[in-house]
């Protein structure tokens, strides 16, 4: 520990210090996004499905393995089952915020949260 303290000078301490506090609004500026306010569910590249996440309701949409069923509640959406192996857009849960996304690759079908302000989607990230 006495090392440590001859290794590191004031200036130092106040560069960990500001770097500290740049990563903090850096998270806090990220994660803030507008809540989204439409779905968009493609399949095969084509667009199947834009509603209102204010309306509850449930798409049966068609990909190349089978039928993927999306739901959409309490303005969230998300992806309920998938014919895909890995489930993973199943496993992406609920989605909000604009830009969000869930995306079913080997059934080539995609959840995406649509809204007036989208700076990045989930893949930027």
């Amino acid at each position: 520990m006495s090392s440590l303290k001859r290794l590191l000078k004031p200036g130092d301490l106040l560069v960990l210090f500001l770097g500290g506090l740049l990563t903090a609004a850096s998270f806090s500026h990220a994660w803030s996004r507008p809540a989204g306010d439409t779905v968009l569910v493609r399949a095969q590249g084509k667009l199947m499905v834009r509603a209102a996440l204010s309306q509850d309701a449930d798409y049966a949409v068609p990909g190349t393995l089978g039928v993927s069923r999306v739901e959409v509640r309490q303005g969230r959406a998300r992806v309920a089952a998938d014919p895909g192996p890995r489930q993973v857009c199943v496993k992406q849960g609920w989605v909000s915020r604009s830009g969000e996304a869930a995306l079913c690759l080997a059934n080539q079908v995609s959840l995406e949260v649509g809204g007036a302000d989208r700076p990045f989607d989930t893949v930027s990230y």
